[in-house]
């Protein structure tokens, strides 16, 4: 066990039986990196503080049902994902999906080099999967976790992860092969 997981814990205990500034201490150690995940995923500040509030409110009504307080780190994590996610999946609902970064890239191709035209079509693409793809292939590759670690975090089987990371894979190839083949 680590000591940064041990002291979560006795965190944790001091907060079961009443001890108030032991949350605030949990808080202080966690909040800044929830806040930082939740962007990783959503990209707005503003939306990723809220997500990490809304995953505190969330923490602390269901702190009692953490059976293992050592690991308070991996479950806290999953239920920004998890709340992140959400976000995500409810927006993606309230947008249309629009192919119209074609014309943006090619008005700007005189001002970037090829490689970094590849890079914006490729992040493109990756914010346009669905978002359970998009979520696992930026864990994955851009995070560098583990599969195992990715089923922790967004709390789906192992098999789940690899399945959406193939398909998402799929995806992309198939959407860059359409582009480079368009230009």
């Amino acid at each position: 066990m680590k000591k940064e997981d041990s002291i979560d814990a006795e965190l944790i205990e001091a907060y079961k039986l009443g001890d108030k500034t032991a949350l605030a201490t949990l808080v202080k150690r966690w909040h800044k990196l929830f806040c930082n995940k939740a962007y990783w995923l959503v990209k707005d500040k503003d939306v990723a503080k809220d997500i990490a509030q809304d995953s505190w409110t969330i923490i602390i009504n269901r702190i009692d049902s953490l059976k293992n307080p050592n690991q308070f780190k991996f479950w806290a994590y999953r239920i920004v994902c998890n709340k992140s996610t959400d976000w995500l999946r409810k927006e993606s609902k309230n947008q249309k999906r629009t192919l119209s970064y074609d014309t943006e890239i090619e008005s700007k191709q005189g001002q970037y080099s090829e490689n970094d035209i590849e890079k914006v079509m490729l992040l493109k693409a990756i914010n346009n999967l669905p978002p359970n793809q998009n979520a696992v292939v930026k864990l994955f590759y851009l995070q560098n976790h583990s599969l195992k670690q990715i089923s922790t975090l967004l709390n789906i089987s192992v098999g789940t992860a690899k399945s959406r990371l193939f398909h998402a894979r799929e995806k992309l190839k198939k959407t860059l092969k359409h582009r480079h083949y368009e230009n």
